[in-house]
This record gives structure tokens, C-alpha cells and sequence, in this order.
């Protein structure tokens, strides 16, 4: 027997309605039946779409609060029924139930109503029953049936309906079916996870696509990535992105958004995790220019981000800078039109602004895990420990500086005025050589560091970084604090009239 089926029978019972609509049409275009109930049913009929209830199917209504609604035999004996085998066939003959050869399931949105703060109540009405059976059942007959367990699968429904008319091979069902208990296996992770305090997440993300690139961090490194990555992004132009284009926007991602807490328009430029130019200005254009102007020789090959709509004039004064990648919320016509200009820019449209609630890495023979450093330090929470408290302008450069060391890699030493970065030290092993490397950049630059601000990402264990920033003329600094000899680094500011904050919060990053 072929190993191709063609799809006639379909159940949808969805969550989220988001992208159902071009499924149900084409569904219905290719005369599949189509079962459905509750609030499903109705979108489908809203649709002006042929639905059968699945209580027309069962001889049940939904009860006990929609609680009861698939458990039923006539239909997990539509979806278990194994064509091929004569005794399943007769037994489906006999009690009348009609095979399903597609089934379409979005889970109760459990992870995101206990982030929401949900009542205890609430959580555990968010704990799906009928729709992970039928996620599981319809994976585990994947022999016979097409199972799309999350919206991240709907992309590859829609090639299945309107490029093949339906049809599958074993092949395509048995990838959906890992797919499928990966979405399985997360979400009862999750579940496990709010009764227990145990991990909520494992990588890699169940149920996610998975992306071959082209290489990982050199060509001889094979790489996927394990994301929905067209949930983030809309590419518009450019080659396909890389492992390393993906760290780099990570990074890019968590500083901008960082940045766009501040008044004003941000900027970015990032290269190997870093910024290499950052700037908050009333204008896009000035922020790019700002941004630009801190390491134009860094910014080579860079990434640029924005919080902001990219318009014709920042798009011109880019020009015909070489970057790898540019990702903003949206660009106009005019600006693509002069971005297009160099063929393999990759040009990407941010969609969502979601982020893993979790951060893993491989160590030794086993993962790392933590949450992702979210704190963010403001004027607010920074405490002045010498005898001159900053000016506003001062306090507001420390907050700018502050977050960009959050974002560079230790040991990281941070110099800004009016909200520019002046330069940055980064990956030292010595505090004092990223100060020195950071003062030796602006001066390239043609930076006056008379006035600017410092900003370190851990405390100075000695007051020597004090004593080389106040020779160069910084005016302020901010620092975690922590140190057993933070009063002499106090000392050493107000012997020089320098200002000094500190925040009581460390900003490691490796």
C-alpha cells in the first residue's frame, strides 16, 4: 500500500483563531469535511463555511463547562483507526465513526495565564485535556493522519494544501508527528513546572521549526536553529541568516529594547554581541549619525537596530555603509528603495517582541540555566554615595551608560555623554584595561572626554579606575557597589569633585 494520503476529514479545535482562516478556506476549497466545536465551530460558520458540531458527530453536547467536548470514541476511533488493518476498518464501519485524516489543535494558552499573574483557578482551567489527546493521538497514527499541534506548523499546512492539494507522504506526517509531541511534551513540561518550581523549558523548543544555516560560528560547523523565527522577523531582502547574524540580533534585541525606555529615538550598532555605536536622539536620522559616530571603522560589517521606523533621510545617510543586517520595526518604500541598492543587505521587519523566558547554554557535559537579566537600573534607583550628586544631565547620561555596559561583554568599562557612546572597553580580563581601551578608542575618535560619564558592569575593587577616569576628565560614574573597598573608590571621586552612583546591581555578561 502507497504511503501518500490525501486529506478528506478534518478536525479544528483551536485556542487562538490567529491564521485559521486561509487554512478553513482552503480546507473547505479542497471538499475536506470539517468537525468542529465550541468557539471554533463558530468562527468557522462566521466564515460562511460548511462545519459539522462534533456533537452532531458524538450525540453528546459539551459538558461540564467545556470541560467534556472531544473525549468521545467516535472521535478518537476517526483519528486511532488504523486504515490498513481490516479489524480497525470493520469495528469503523460498524459503529458508524468516520475516519479523520487531519487534525488541527492550538493548546489552552497555559504558559502565558501563569506569566499573566492568573488565579490558581484559572491555571488549572488552562490545562488542556481534550486537545493534547488529541495532539497525541493524532501523532501517534501519523501512519494515517496529518497532525498540526501550533500556529508554528500552520506555515506547513498551507504548503501541504495549496502546493500538493492535500497529500502527504509518510515522511512529512512522521516530521509533524515529532513536531507534535515536542508541543506535547513542552507543555506538560510547563504544567510540571508551576506544581513543582521545577524548570518550566527545555531546549529545544517543542513543537519549533527547526532552521539549517548556513554554518555555525566557521563554515566547517554545521548549525540549526530551533525557533519561529518568522515569528519575529520578516525578511524583505538579503541571504539567509546565520548563527552568528542570530547572536548578533539577540544581542541587538535586548539592547534596543532596553534603550527604548529612554525618551527619544534609539540607535544600535552591534558587532560580535557588542555596540560598537549607540545613541538616543528627538530624530532618527540624528540617532543614526550619533550612533555612526562612536566606531564608523567598527561598524564595518555590523548590525544596526532600531526601535523606529527606518524613513528616506536615515536610510540616505546610511548610504553605502557595508552592514550585514538591518532590523526595525518597518521601513517606508522610499527608504527600501535606497537600502535595496546593495543586493545583500539582509533587511529585516520586526513582528513581535517576545523573548525566551529562559536562557540555556551547554556546559561541560550538561545545560546552564537562568532567567534572562531583565533588571534595568534607572535614576530612580541609583544612590548617590559622594559629597556631589550628579547633575540631571549627568544622571541621565549614567542611565544611557548604564544600560549599554549591561549589554557588553565583562569586563566592560562604558564612556558617554549626552546620550552617545563615547567608546566601550570589552571582554577584558582586567577592569583597568577595559577603562584604558576605552579612553584610547574615544581620543581615535576625536571624542573630549571632558564631562562624559562612566559606567562599569561590577564593582572596582581598587579606586585606580577612579583615579585613570578622573584624569581624563570624567565627570560621573556608576558602578554595582560591593566591593569591601568601595569607600576608598568614593574617596577617590570626591577628592577629583567627581559624582558616583551605585546601583547594588551586577551586569556580568560572557
Amino acid at each position: 500500500m502507497s504511503d501518500t494520503k490525501r486529506i478528506g476529514s478534518a478536525l479544528v479545535s483551536v485556542h487562538d483563531k490567529d491564521g485559521l482562516e486561509p487554512i478553513v478556506r482552503e480546507l473547505h476549497r479542497l471538499g475536506v469535511t470539517l468537525y468542529s466545536t465550541g468557539g471554533t465551530q463558530t468562527f468557522i460558520e462566521g466564515l460562511g463555511l460548511p462545519v459539522v458540531p462534533v456533537e452532531e458527530l458524538t450525540g453528546y453536547p459539551s459538558i461540564l463547562g467545556g470541560r467534556v467536548k472531544t473525549l468521545h470514541p467516535k472521535v478518537f476511533g476517526g483519528i486511532l483507526g488504523r486504515r490498513g488493518l481490516a479489524d480497525d476498518v470493520a469495528q469503523l464501519e460498524t459503529y458508524a465513526i468516520p475516519p479523520i485524516d487531519l487534525v488541527v489543535v492550538d493548546l489552552y494558552p497555559f504558559e502565558a495565564t501563569v506569566a499573566a499573574g492568573g488565579s490558581e483557578q484559572a491555571i488549572i482551567e488552562k490545562i488542556d485535556i481534550g486537545g493534547i489527546s488529541l495532539v497525541r493521538a493524532g501523532a501517534k497514527n501519523h501512519a494515517d493522519v496529518v497532525i498540526i499541534a501550533a500556529k508554528a506548523q500552520y506555515t506547513d499546512l498551507l504548503t501541504i494544501l495549496r502546493e500538493r492539494d492535500g497529500t502527504t507522504d509518510l515522511a512529512e506526517r512522521k516530521r509533524l508527528a515529532g513536531l507534535a509531541f515536542g508541543v506535547s511534551s513542552g507543555y506538560d513540561r510547563a504544567i510540571h513546572g508551576w506544581f513543582t518550581g521545577a524548570p518550566t523549558a527545555l531546549p529545544p523548543a517543542g513543537g519549533q521549526p527547526v532552521h539549517a544555516l548556513r554554518y555555525g560560528e566557521n563554515p566547517h560547523q554545521p548549525a540549526r536553529f530551533h525557533g519561529d523565527l518568522h515569528g519575529l522577523f520578516e525578511q524583505v531582502q538579503g541571504k539567509e541568516l546565520s548563527y552568528n547574524n542570530l547572536l548578533d540580533l539577540d544581542a541587538a534585541l535586548e539592547l534596543i529594547d532596553d534603550l527604548a525606555t529612554l525618551p527619544g529615538v534609539p540607535f544600535a550598532v552591534l558587532k560580535h554581541n557588542n555596540a560598537c555605536g549607540a545613541a538616543v536622539r528627538p530624530t532618527l536620522k540624528e540617532a543614526w549619525e550619533a550612533a555612526l559616530a562612536g566606531d564608523p571603522v567598527s561598524a564595518f560589517g555590523g548590525v544596526l537596530i532600531t526601535t523606529a521606523p527606518i524613513d528616506k533621510a536615515t536610510a540616505e545617510a546610511i548610504g553605502d555603509l557595508f552592514f550585514e543586517i538591518i532590523c526595525a520595526p518597518d521601513h517606508t518604500p522610499e527608504a527600501l528603495e535606497v537600502l535595496r541598492r546593495k543586493k545583500n543587505r539582509i533587511i529585516l521587519k520586526r513582528r513581535s517582541t517576545g523573548r525566551i523566558a529562559r536562557k540555556w547554554r551547554s556546559a561541560l557535559n550538561g545545560l546552564l540555566e537562568q532567567t534572562p537579566d531583565q533588571v534595568l537600573d534607572t535614576a530612580s534607583t541609583m544612590r548617590t554615595v559622594t559629597k556631589r550628586p550628579p547633575t540631571d544631565a549627568e544622571l541621565q547620561d549614567l542611565v544611557f551608560a548604564n544600560i549599554l555596559v549591561k549589554h557588553t561583554k565583562s569586563n566592560a568599562i562604558v564612556l558617554a555623554r549626552d546620550r552617545q557612546l563615547l567608546a566601550s572597553g570589552t571582554g577584558q580580563t582586567s577592569r583597568v584595561d577595559a577603562l584604558e581601551q576605552a579612553i584610547a578608542k574615544a581620543r581615535k575618535f576625536g571624542f573630549e572626554l571632558q564631562g562624559a560619564v562612566m559606567a562599569s558592569d561590577a564593582f572596582f575593587p581598587f579606586p585606580d579606575c577612579v583615579t585613570i577616569a578622573g584624569a581624563a576628565g570624567i565627570a560621573a560614574v556608576v558602578q554595582p557597589g560591593g566591593s569591601i573597598k568601595d569607600q576608598e573608590s568614593v574617596d577617590a571621586c570626591d577628592e577629583r569633585g567627581m559624582a558616583m552612583c551605585i546601583t547594588g546591581n551586577r551586569h556580568f555578561k560572557h
